[in-house]
């Protein structure tokens, strides 16, 4: 089951950030806030970010 949502992130960008982030979209089939978030997670993935925005095996 989806995980519900509560958040709501607003950003200002550039048209050419916006229209890259559309044509991301389109090609995936996806909300343009489905890709944000796509895009967010595997960026944690790539980083070894968790949940609670830590690198993981990194102390502070």
């Amino acid at each position: 089951m989806p995980q519900r949502k509560f958040e709501t992130i607003s950003i200002r960008t550039t048209p050419d950030i916006k229209q890259m982030l559309r044509t991301a979209a389109e090609r995936e089939r996806r909300s343009l806030a489905s890709m944000m978030e796509i895009l967010i997670l595997d960026y944690a993935r790539e980083h070894g970010l968790t949940e609670s925005g830590e690198a993981k095996g990194k102390s502070k």
